[in-house]
């Protein structure tokens, strides 16, 4: 498509082009519930048991869409209601009235509802698409709520202490090496717990340089780790880097296993900020090479059917995170890419690092996981049961720099070091 003629040109394009993104969404959610009644249909006459129906489905969903297996329960769930109980949204979105994000929000917000409410909701608010034109991600979410709560207040008590049960804090990375720590809490106690923080830096904000939001953090890791944000903080080093980075000879990349790469730079002050006075326990490090060549991590193998610790170690650390395409998920279990069942053997070159979900689905008929080692990297094909095939390859140790030496330069330094 060639550039604009002229600004209104630009901005009447951006609008066509936005419109076309939705219409390809509801494409995607035509060919999804295709696809989930087909799977369906199949699996009705292969007498599969109804307790097993549907399993893989949703990881599938993620590889073809190259997103997570929890991305793909959410595209296959969001595809299931559009598809079959709000076509009027289904409708708003085809057009390019809805985007992807608020036909979500709709769907997300009515998702408890019997079929009867979540129909009517569908055509409250999206029966005249001509209403939506104008309309906030908040203005359709307060919308759906409030509709919502009118048709049934008795399944919103009951989703509210159901949520209440799943409360639970997270953490994960953020830009510029900072984490985000998350915790869902009832509301009664978020506001408490925020305003108890907020109290505090109210009667101290003032008495020193930091700000309101910095004594708000600060109270927080205090009050939580019943220690001074000046103390040091214990740290065990996995570490994947060379010796070289670790001693600043270079600045390849360091790793925080749960976090991802940091900086050579960052990881030394790290150890040496958690190295207490007197206190030589305070930090550990834990010594891993990777083969110069290609920075693959060194195996091991055992005879048992469970992953040894050390060799489940080894394996977490050479993998990095889920070994599945797209996915990305925190490696959750260790296990056998060709099943030990079928005589897979407990190895390095036989285990694949991989989340729950992922493990789960490709116990599912139809899927494979195929380990081998190709020129010296591990590598796993992963099938499903249309026959698409994807490939995952091991990445390098972290802070792992090719070497510019020939194998013979290598070998003559090698012989000269042990003349």
């Amino acid at each position: 498509m060639r550039p604009g003629a002229d600004e209104a040109e630009s901005v009447q394009r951006l609008t066509l082009l936005e419109e076309i993104k939705s219409a390809c969404t509801s494409a995607q959610v035509r060919q999804t519930v295709n696809l989930d009644e087909l799977r369906a249909a199949d699996e009705a006459v292969r007498n599969v048991p109804e307790r097993k129906r549907g399993r893989g489905l949703a990881a599938e969903v993620g590889l073809a869409r190259k997103v997570s297996p929890r991305k793909g329960s959410q595209y296959l769930g969001f595809a299931r209601a559009l598809g079959h109980e709000m076509p009027h949204t289904m409708a708003a979105l085809t057009v390019g009235v809805l985007t992807e994000w608020r036909a979500t929000i709709l769907v997300r917000e009515t998702a408890y509802l019997t079929r009867e409410s979540r129909e009517e909701v569908d055509r409250r608010i999206c029966g005249d698409s001509a209403t939506l034109v104008g309309m906030s991600d908040r203005e359709i979410e307060a919308l759906a709520k409030s509709h919502a709560y009118e048709l049934e207040a008795e399944a919103v008590v009951a989703r509210k202490a159901k949520a209440e049960r799943d409360r639970h804090v997270s953490v994960r990375p953020a830009p510029d090496l900072m984490t985000q720590l998350s915790a869902l809490l009832p509301l009664t106690d978020g506001i408490a717990v925020y305003a108890a923080l907020k109290k505090h830096a109210d009667s101290v904000c003032g008495s020193d340089d930091r700000t309101h939001a910095q004594v708000m953090t600060d109270t927080l890791i205090e009050r939580v780790t019943g220690r001074s944000v000046a103390e040091p903080t214990p740290v065990a080093v996995n570490l994947v880097l060379s010796d070289r980075s670790l001693f600043g000879v270079d600045d390849s990349a360091a790793d925080v296993p749960g976090f991802g790469p940091i900086p050579a730079t960052v990881a030394r002050l790290l150890v040496a900020d958690s190295m207490a006075p007197g206190d030589e326990t305070s930090s550990t490090l834990r010594r891993l090479y990777a083969r110069p060549a290609d920075g693959a991590l060194v195996a091991m193998e055992s005879r048992s059917r469970g992953f040894p610790p050390a060799l489940a170690r080894y394996i977490r650390l050479r993998d990095q995170r889920c070994r599945t395409p797209y996915c990305g998920a925190p490696i959750a279990e260790i296990d056998h890419a060709t099943a030990h069942r079928r005589s897979g053997p407990t190895s390095a070159e036989n285990a694949d690092g991989i989340c729950v979900i992922h493990n789960r689905a490709k116990e599912a008929a139809g899927w494979s996981y195929n380990a081998r080692v190709v020129d010296g990297v591990h590598v796993i094909d992963v099938i499903t049961p249309t026959g698409g095939r994807h490939i995952s390859a091991a990445p390098a140790a972290i802070g792992h720099r090719p070497s510019s030496r020939s194998e013979v330069e290598t070998r003559l330094l090698q012989l000269l070091a042990a003349a």
